[in-house]
Protein backbone atom coordinates (compact mmCIF):
# COMPACT_ATOMS: atom_id res chain seq x y z
CA UNK A 1 0.00 0.00 0.00
CA UNK A 2 2.70 2.20 0.88
CA UNK A 3 4.41 1.75 -2.33
CA UNK A 4 1.41 2.37 -4.24
CA UNK A 5 1.23 5.44 -2.69
CA UNK A 6 4.92 6.62 -3.60
CA UNK A 7 4.35 5.14 -7.51
CA UNK A 8 0.75 7.82 -7.32
CA UNK A 9 2.87 10.25 -6.25
CA UNK A 10 5.53 10.37 -8.83
CA UNK A 11 3.25 9.42 -11.64
CA UNK A 12 3.43 12.65 -13.29
CA UNK A 13 7.09 12.20 -13.41
CA UNK A 14 6.96 8.74 -14.73
CA UNK A 15 8.10 9.19 -17.72
CA UNK A 16 11.28 10.61 -17.06
CA UNK A 17 12.09 8.08 -13.65
CA UNK A 18 11.60 5.72 -16.69
CA UNK A 19 14.52 7.64 -18.87
CA UNK A 20 16.52 7.46 -15.76
CA UNK A 21 15.88 3.83 -14.91
CA UNK A 22 17.22 3.06 -18.35
CA UNK A 23 20.02 4.80 -17.99
CA UNK A 24 20.72 3.24 -14.66
CA UNK A 25 20.55 -0.05 -16.57
CA UNK A 26 23.06 1.65 -19.09
CA UNK A 27 25.58 2.74 -16.79
CA UNK A 28 26.13 -0.57 -14.87
CA UNK A 29 27.04 -2.84 -17.81
CA UNK A 30 30.65 -4.09 -17.63
CA UNK A 31 32.84 -5.60 -19.84
CA UNK A 32 33.20 -7.71 -16.67
CA UNK A 33 30.25 -10.53 -16.20
CA UNK A 34 30.98 -10.71 -12.33
CA UNK A 35 30.89 -6.92 -12.03
CA UNK A 36 27.98 -6.32 -14.25
CA UNK A 37 25.90 -9.53 -12.22
CA UNK A 38 26.58 -7.73 -9.15
CA UNK A 39 25.54 -4.56 -10.31
CA UNK A 40 22.28 -5.77 -11.78
CA UNK A 41 21.46 -7.79 -8.66
CA UNK A 42 21.72 -4.37 -6.81
CA UNK A 43 19.65 -2.31 -9.57
CA UNK A 44 17.06 -5.42 -9.40
CA UNK A 45 16.57 -5.17 -5.72
CA UNK A 46 14.63 -1.62 -6.27
CA UNK A 47 14.32 1.23 -4.07
CA UNK A 48 12.65 4.54 -3.73
CA UNK A 49 14.55 6.75 -6.09
CA UNK A 50 13.85 9.41 -3.92
CA UNK A 51 17.30 11.02 -4.87
CA UNK A 52 16.32 11.60 -8.59
CA UNK A 53 13.25 12.41 -8.05
CA UNK A 54 14.14 15.33 -5.73
CA UNK A 55 16.60 16.37 -8.82
CA UNK A 56 13.64 16.31 -11.16
CA UNK A 57 11.38 18.45 -8.91
CA UNK A 58 13.91 20.87 -8.25
CA UNK A 59 15.21 21.01 -11.87
CA UNK A 60 11.28 21.99 -12.63
CA UNK A 61 12.09 25.41 -11.12
CA UNK A 62 14.31 26.27 -13.96
CA UNK A 63 14.75 25.58 -17.52
CA UNK A 64 13.58 22.04 -17.61
CA UNK A 65 15.31 19.73 -19.97
CA UNK A 66 15.49 15.74 -18.87
CA UNK A 67 18.82 15.20 -21.11
CA UNK A 68 20.40 17.41 -19.31
CA UNK A 69 19.07 16.66 -15.90
CA UNK A 70 19.68 12.85 -16.40
CA UNK A 71 23.44 13.34 -16.23
CA UNK A 72 23.05 14.54 -12.58
CA UNK A 73 20.23 12.33 -12.05
CA UNK A 74 21.63 9.05 -12.67
CA UNK A 75 24.92 9.78 -10.72
CA UNK A 76 23.49 10.68 -7.68
CA UNK A 77 21.65 7.60 -7.55
CA UNK A 78 24.54 5.76 -8.42
CA UNK A 79 26.58 7.18 -5.76
CA UNK A 80 24.14 6.45 -3.77
CA UNK A 81 23.94 2.81 -4.67
CA UNK A 82 27.65 2.45 -4.23
CA UNK A 83 27.45 3.80 -0.59
CA UNK A 84 24.83 0.71 0.23
CA UNK A 85 27.21 -1.89 -1.14
CA UNK A 86 29.64 -0.72 0.78
CA UNK A 87 27.66 -0.44 3.48
CA UNK A 88 26.91 -3.57 3.61
CA UNK A 89 30.58 -4.87 3.60
CA UNK A 90 30.55 -2.63 6.94
CA UNK A 91 27.93 -4.03 8.59
CA UNK A 92 28.26 -7.45 7.88
CA UNK A 93 24.55 -7.51 6.23
CA UNK A 94 23.30 -10.63 4.59
CA UNK A 95 19.89 -8.54 3.39
CA UNK A 96 18.87 -5.29 2.21
CA UNK A 97 14.74 -5.05 0.99
CA UNK A 98 14.32 -8.90 1.82
CA UNK A 99 16.89 -9.79 -1.16
CA UNK A 100 20.75 -11.34 -0.13
CA UNK A 101 23.47 -8.02 -0.39
CA UNK A 102 26.38 -8.47 -3.01
CA UNK A 103 28.51 -9.10 0.00
CA UNK A 104 26.22 -12.24 1.11
CA UNK A 105 25.58 -13.63 -2.72
CA UNK A 106 29.10 -13.10 -3.71
CA UNK A 107 31.93 -11.77 -1.04
CA UNK A 108 33.38 -8.78 0.18
CA UNK A 109 35.91 -8.24 -2.87
CA UNK A 110 33.29 -8.80 -5.29
CA UNK A 111 31.34 -6.73 -2.93
CA UNK A 112 34.21 -3.57 -2.61
CA UNK A 113 35.36 -3.71 -6.27
CA UNK A 114 31.38 -3.56 -7.04
CA UNK A 115 30.67 -0.22 -5.31
CA UNK A 116 34.04 1.09 -6.47
CA UNK A 117 32.95 0.34 -9.98
CA UNK A 118 29.62 1.80 -9.32
CA UNK A 119 31.44 5.08 -7.93
CA UNK A 120 33.55 5.25 -11.14
CA UNK A 121 30.69 5.13 -13.43
CA UNK A 122 29.02 8.22 -11.43
CA UNK A 123 32.23 10.30 -12.28
CA UNK A 124 32.14 9.01 -15.88
CA UNK A 125 28.48 10.21 -16.35
CA UNK A 126 29.21 13.91 -14.71
CA UNK A 127 32.06 14.58 -17.38
CA UNK A 128 29.16 15.60 -19.90
CA UNK A 129 28.76 18.35 -17.71
CA UNK A 130 30.36 21.46 -18.19
CA UNK A 131 29.55 23.90 -15.32
CA UNK A 132 32.41 23.75 -13.10
CA UNK A 133 30.33 24.14 -9.46
CA UNK A 134 28.09 21.42 -10.42
CA UNK A 135 31.92 19.06 -10.21
CA UNK A 136 32.67 20.90 -7.42
CA UNK A 137 29.67 19.86 -5.27
CA UNK A 138 29.44 16.56 -6.27
CA UNK A 139 33.42 16.12 -5.24
CA UNK A 140 32.71 17.72 -1.77
CA UNK A 141 29.21 15.55 -1.51
CA UNK A 142 31.67 11.62 -2.48
CA UNK A 143 34.35 13.25 0.06
CA UNK A 144 32.04 13.75 2.95
CA UNK A 145 30.13 10.48 2.39
CA UNK A 146 33.29 8.64 2.56
CA UNK A 147 34.23 10.26 5.91
CA UNK A 148 30.73 9.55 7.16
CA UNK A 149 31.44 5.83 6.05
CA UNK A 150 34.47 5.56 8.22
CA UNK A 151 33.36 7.71 11.18
CA UNK A 152 30.40 5.13 11.38
CA UNK A 153 32.93 2.19 11.48
CA UNK A 154 34.70 4.61 14.34
CA UNK A 155 31.40 4.96 16.14
CA UNK A 156 30.45 1.03 16.06
CA UNK A 157 28.98 0.07 19.68
CA UNK A 158 30.50 3.46 21.40
CA UNK A 159 28.03 4.15 23.74
CA UNK A 160 29.15 7.09 25.07
CA UNK A 161 28.27 9.17 21.93
CA UNK A 162 26.14 12.02 21.57
CA UNK A 163 23.08 13.36 19.90
CA UNK A 164 25.71 15.97 17.88
CA UNK A 165 27.77 12.64 16.99
CA UNK A 166 24.67 11.43 15.92
CA UNK A 167 23.01 14.29 13.71
CA UNK A 168 26.69 14.73 12.22
CA UNK A 169 26.76 11.24 11.44
CA UNK A 170 23.44 11.10 9.98
CA UNK A 171 24.14 14.33 7.47
CA UNK A 172 26.95 12.63 5.98
CA UNK A 173 25.30 9.29 5.99
CA UNK A 174 22.04 10.25 4.16
CA UNK A 175 20.83 14.09 4.00
CA UNK A 176 24.14 15.48 2.33
CA UNK A 177 23.09 13.21 -0.99
CA UNK A 178 19.38 14.20 -0.88
CA UNK A 179 20.54 17.90 -0.29
CA UNK A 180 22.78 17.60 -3.34
CA UNK A 181 20.09 15.81 -5.52
CA UNK A 182 18.30 19.34 -4.58
CA UNK A 183 20.90 21.59 -5.30
CA UNK A 184 22.51 20.07 -8.26
CA UNK A 185 19.37 19.41 -10.24
CA UNK A 186 18.29 23.30 -9.75
CA UNK A 187 21.89 24.74 -10.55
CA UNK A 188 21.62 21.70 -13.92
CA UNK A 189 18.52 23.49 -14.67
CA UNK A 190 20.18 27.39 -13.88
CA UNK A 191 17.41 28.47 -10.65
CA UNK A 192 18.77 31.89 -9.49
CA UNK A 193 21.26 31.42 -6.37
CA UNK A 194 18.72 32.21 -3.54
CA UNK A 195 15.91 29.71 -4.52
CA UNK A 196 19.13 27.29 -5.29
CA UNK A 197 19.71 28.03 -1.61
CA UNK A 198 16.09 26.96 -0.28
CA UNK A 199 15.74 23.72 -2.23
CA UNK A 200 19.59 22.81 -0.77
CA UNK A 201 18.38 23.48 2.90
CA UNK A 202 15.06 21.49 1.80
CA UNK A 203 17.01 18.76 0.80
CA UNK A 204 19.08 18.60 3.94
CA UNK A 205 15.82 18.93 6.14
CA UNK A 206 14.05 16.45 4.46
CA UNK A 207 16.89 14.18 4.80
CA UNK A 208 17.50 14.36 8.24
CA UNK A 209 13.71 13.80 8.88
CA UNK A 210 14.23 10.19 6.24
CA UNK A 211 17.05 8.81 8.34
CA UNK A 212 15.57 9.54 11.57
CA UNK A 213 12.25 7.48 10.53
CA UNK A 214 14.55 4.84 8.80
CA UNK A 215 15.92 4.37 12.41
CA UNK A 216 12.68 4.20 13.92
CA UNK A 217 11.21 2.31 11.35
CA UNK A 218 14.25 -0.40 12.17
CA UNK A 219 12.94 -0.94 15.98
CA UNK A 220 8.88 -0.58 15.09
CA UNK A 221 8.51 -2.41 11.70
CA UNK A 222 8.38 -6.43 11.63
CA UNK A 223 11.19 -8.57 10.35
CA UNK A 224 9.05 -8.96 7.47
CA UNK A 225 8.45 -5.75 6.72
CA UNK A 226 12.08 -4.85 6.86
CA UNK A 227 13.44 -7.95 4.81
CA UNK A 228 16.09 -8.27 7.50
CA UNK A 229 16.13 -8.45 11.30
CA UNK A 230 14.08 -5.54 13.11
CA UNK A 231 17.16 -4.00 15.37
CA UNK A 232 19.62 -5.09 13.12
CA UNK A 233 21.33 -1.14 13.39
CA UNK A 234 22.18 -1.79 16.85
CA UNK A 235 22.81 -5.76 16.25
CA UNK A 236 25.65 -4.23 13.53
CA UNK A 237 26.63 -1.72 16.00
CA UNK A 238 24.62 1.58 15.24
CA UNK A 239 23.87 3.91 17.81
CA UNK A 240 20.86 5.28 16.20
CA UNK A 241 18.43 8.39 17.74
CA UNK A 242 15.81 5.82 19.80
CA UNK A 243 18.85 4.04 21.54
CA UNK A 244 21.10 7.10 22.49
CA UNK A 245 17.46 8.20 23.91
CA UNK A 246 17.64 5.10 25.67
CA UNK A 247 21.41 4.01 26.18
CA UNK A 248 21.20 4.22 29.81
CA UNK A 249 18.40 1.57 30.27
CA UNK A 250 19.83 -1.31 31.45
CA UNK A 251 18.32 -3.84 28.97
CA UNK A 252 20.00 -1.77 25.97
CA UNK A 253 23.14 -1.02 28.33
CA UNK A 254 23.56 -5.28 28.52
CA UNK A 255 22.44 -5.83 24.87
CA UNK A 256 24.96 -3.58 23.23
CA UNK A 257 27.96 -5.06 25.35
CA UNK A 258 26.13 -8.62 24.57
CA UNK A 259 26.01 -7.36 20.91
CA UNK A 260 29.79 -5.49 20.74
CA UNK A 261 30.89 -9.65 21.37
CA UNK A 262 28.88 -11.06 19.03
CA UNK A 263 26.72 -13.39 21.64
CA UNK A 264 23.26 -11.97 21.17
CA UNK A 265 20.77 -14.49 21.38
CA UNK A 266 16.92 -14.14 19.99
CA UNK A 267 15.50 -13.80 22.89
CA UNK A 268 17.79 -10.86 23.94
CA UNK A 269 16.77 -9.55 20.96
CA UNK A 270 12.90 -9.73 21.77
CA UNK A 271 13.55 -8.10 24.65
CA UNK A 272 15.65 -4.98 23.48
CA UNK A 273 12.89 -4.46 20.50
CA UNK A 274 9.99 -4.86 23.56
CA UNK A 275 11.65 -2.26 25.72
CA UNK A 276 12.99 0.55 22.53
CA UNK A 277 8.67 0.00 21.40
CA UNK A 278 7.54 0.61 24.69
CA UNK A 279 9.80 3.60 25.37
CA UNK A 280 9.58 7.00 25.45
CA UNK A 281 12.16 7.11 22.71
CA UNK A 282 10.15 6.39 19.44
CA UNK A 283 7.76 8.87 20.55
CA UNK A 284 10.90 11.47 21.67
CA UNK A 285 12.42 10.55 17.54
CA UNK A 286 9.65 11.28 15.68
CA UNK A 287 9.34 14.52 17.46
CA UNK A 288 12.74 15.75 16.40
CA UNK A 289 11.97 13.89 12.68
CA UNK A 290 8.64 16.32 12.77
CA UNK A 291 10.93 19.48 13.99
CA UNK A 292 13.40 18.54 10.45
CA UNK A 293 10.47 18.02 8.16
CA UNK A 294 8.44 21.85 9.52
CA UNK A 295 12.13 23.42 8.55
CA UNK A 296 11.76 21.98 5.29
CA UNK A 297 8.17 22.87 4.25
CA UNK A 298 9.67 26.43 5.50
CA UNK A 299 11.47 26.09 2.30
CA UNK A 300 9.12 25.34 0.34
CA UNK A 301 7.14 28.42 1.34
CA UNK A 302 9.98 30.71 1.19
CA UNK A 303 10.35 29.64 -3.02
CA UNK A 304 8.30 31.08 -5.43
CA UNK A 305 4.77 30.24 -6.83
CA UNK A 306 5.19 27.39 -8.75
CA UNK A 307 2.87 24.21 -9.34
CA UNK A 308 6.13 21.87 -8.15
CA UNK A 309 5.84 23.40 -4.71
CA UNK A 310 2.69 21.24 -3.36
CA UNK A 311 4.82 18.20 -5.34
CA UNK A 312 7.75 18.86 -2.24
CA UNK A 313 5.02 19.33 0.20
CA UNK A 314 4.11 16.18 -0.87
CA UNK A 315 7.07 13.96 -1.17
CA UNK A 316 8.34 15.85 1.89
CA UNK A 317 5.27 14.46 3.99
CA UNK A 318 4.95 11.50 3.09
CA UNK A 319 9.04 10.68 3.60
CA UNK A 320 8.66 11.82 7.10
CA UNK A 321 5.16 9.77 7.59
CA UNK A 322 6.01 6.51 5.66
CA UNK A 323 5.97 3.06 6.90
CA UNK A 324 8.46 1.47 4.92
Amino acid sequence: MEKMKLKILYSDLKADIDIIEKELEKALNSSSHLINDASLHLLQAGGKRIRPVFVLISAKFGQYNIENIKNIAVPLELIHMASLVHDDVIDDSDLRRGRHTVKSQWNNRVAMYTGDFIFARALEYVTSIENKKVHQILAKTMVEICNGEVIQIEDKFRNNQNLKDYFRRIKRKTALLIESSCELGAVVSGVDEKNVRHLKQFGYFVGMSYQIVDDILDFTSTDKELGKPAGSDLLQGNITLPILLLKDHPTIKHFIAQASKGQVTEQQRLEMLNVVRNSDAIKQSIAISNGYLRKALKEVDALPDHPMKKKLRDVALFIGKRKF
